[in-house]
């Protein structure tokens, strides 16, 4: 008879100690323990999209703006900047002591390096790019922009905490190809990596950068303001699964886990000792992402067809329970609550799905029967009920659907291939993004149509819009433009939004000081 999570809570004083040799109770005051949602399968966050590597990202490399919890940005690196030129050219100037963690000084010429690195992975630092004339190091501290014309989002793009955040290396890393992951980590952020302690698919350990000097002006907001840290050293411990995680918060084996399953809040709320909380509230987005090269879902028909089998909140159910706080349905190509988000199509998704009128749609649309391969990392929290809802869903469209459950760091390495199915290639598969990631067009990397991420969805159209909305000034002309685009994703689909659910931490009534936003370890300090 299989053991619940509840009933695995209810024995966590006999569940054995998650720490490895070497990492006692009396460390407790200098090391803060933290459970990550997964494994660090990258620890390249420009090559990786994975949430997990940007979070171990903006530990050990530094951004040069940060970003609030209100989506404001700020200098980070940077003193300040001067706008000259009509707009048309910026200096960026890095702050005093910035150092590498291989006790290198930062220099402008690596900043340059490292932009170049991330706007070949990310899409508004794309459209970045394609605004600047030049850009060059005037001085060992003055970063230059010279552009073909105004980017008033310069700071924007570069001071993002969504995916791909533009992290800053060394030069020698960051000329190296973007589009293969990098094995040596070396930033100027508040933490260096321990590589020598990882332990795959089990730890990972960082320790304070002495030399790592906070801004004194601002207060500490998500990655704005003073990185001041508290904790000699960090450890991440990946655990077999959640309920596992919560039992070691219990016994005070662990001090933090990032996202705690719904159907345990109440066991954790009755412990007494530990805090729940939602970090952002603008939740997580999800997807279910199609491969527009291989059949059937090259065939945008078919693709529109199957909106019909989507019960958005079926699958947020499956993630976040039926407390209505935890999940929004329906959404559509941006993050609701936010500006540019619209009631614009979605109608479909509202209503008793008709499965009959779905295989009668997909089979006029074009579909005969091709087999559907469904990728599902079996150990994501939140991925592999995705996934299964996603193989029913299909199912009962009348589609022939392998699943296929894979490791999550699996999963990202086959969602790079271009093959038909029968030589290892996919279908479908699903993925869930923080809101941030879905705020606008140029940020939300998965809309913009290039072909050039997982699914390769291409198209002329969307990028005539998204310039478009570059070049507005005004808010109403941005979310009118947003509309349209929004419009053109119901007829092409790129992917098709499952809907948003947030997510709570828990942790420890032994720590205070945790940020808004994501998980961040500056300003945590023992309570």
């Amino acid at each position: 008879m299989p053991v619940s999570r509840r009933s695995l809570l209810k024995a966590a004083a006999v569940v054995p100690s998650l720490s490895f040799p070497g990492i006692v109770r009396a460390q407790a005051q200098t090391t803060l323990r933290f459970i990550p949602v997964i494994d660090l399968a990258f620890v390249d966050p420009i090559y990786s999209t994975a949430q997990v590597s940007r979070n171990h990202g903006l530990m050990v490399y530094d951004t040069l703006y940060g970003m609030s919890s209100s989506l404001q940005v700020s200098p980070q690196m940077l003193s300040g900047h001067v706008i000259s030129g009509d707009g048309l050219q910026w200096d960026l100037a890095l702050r005093d002591g910035l150092f590498w963690h291989d006790g290198e000084r930062v220099l402008a010429g690596d900043c340059v390096a490292s932009i170049r690195r991330w706007a070949a992975r990310d899409g508004f630092g794309g459209e970045l790019m394609a605004a600047t004339d030049e850009l060059s190091a005037a001085d060992d501290r003055t970063i230059r922009f010279r552009l073909k014309r105004p980017f008033p989002l310069l700071p924007q793009a570069l001071g993002k905490a969504a995916i791909n955040a533009c992290f800053m290396m060394p030069e020698r890393l960051a000329s190296q190809d973007p589009f293969k992951p990098l094995t040596e980590v070396i930033g100027s952020g508040p933490f260096r990596y321990l590589a020598d302690e990882r332990v795959q698919g089990a730890r990972n350990a960082y320790a304070r950068f002495e030399r790592y000097q906070p801004r004194t002006d601002g207060k500490p907001d998500w990655t704005a303001g003073p990185k001041i840290v508290h904790y000699d050293r960090v450890v991440w411990t990946t655990t077999p699964d959640a309920g596992t995680g919560v039992a070691a918060l219990q016994t005070g084996e662990q001090d933090w886990q990032e996202t705690t399953p719904h159907d345990l809040l109440p066991v954790i709320k009755a412990a007494g000792d530990i805090e729940t909380r939602i970090l952002d509230p603008r939740g997580y987005a999800c997807m279910l992402r199609l491969n527009h090269l291989q059949p059937p879902f090259d065939n945008p028909a078919v693709r529109r067809a199957l909106l019909g089998a989507i019960d958005q909140s079926a699958f947020m159910t499956a993630v976040a329970g039926t407390n209505p706080a935890f999940q929004v349905s329906p959404i559509g190509y941006f993050a609701p609550g936010t500006p540019m988000a619209s009631e614009v199509g979605l109608d479909v998704f509202r209503g008793p799905r008709d499965y009959a009128k779905v295989r009668a749609n997909l089979k006029a649309a074009g579909y005969n029967g091709e087999k559907i391969v469904v990728l599902v990392p079996t150990n994501s929290l939140a991925q592999k009920p995705l996934g299964e809802i996603a193989v029913d869903s299909l199912r009962k469209a009348g589609m022939n659907v392998e699943y296929a459950g894979l490791d999550f760091a699996v999963v990202l390495q086959r969602q790079l291939k271009k093959d038909p199915i029968g030589q290892g290639g996919w279908s479908a598969a699903v993925g869930n993004w923080q809101g941030i990631d879905w705020l606008n067009p140029a940020g939300n990397t998965n809309l913009r149509g290039e072909g050039k991420v997982a699914g390769w969805y291409a198209s002329e159209k969307m990028g005539g819009l998204r310039s478009q909305w570059l070049a507005a000034s005004e808010l109403a002309e941005q979310q009118r433009i947003c509309r349209g685009i929004q419009s053109v994703a119901f007829e092409e689909i790129p992917y098709i939004p499952i809907g948003l659910y947030k997510q709570p931490t828990a942790y420890r009534k032994a720590i205070t000081g945790i940020l808004d936003g994501t998980a961040v370890f500056w300003n945590v300090r023992p309570a």
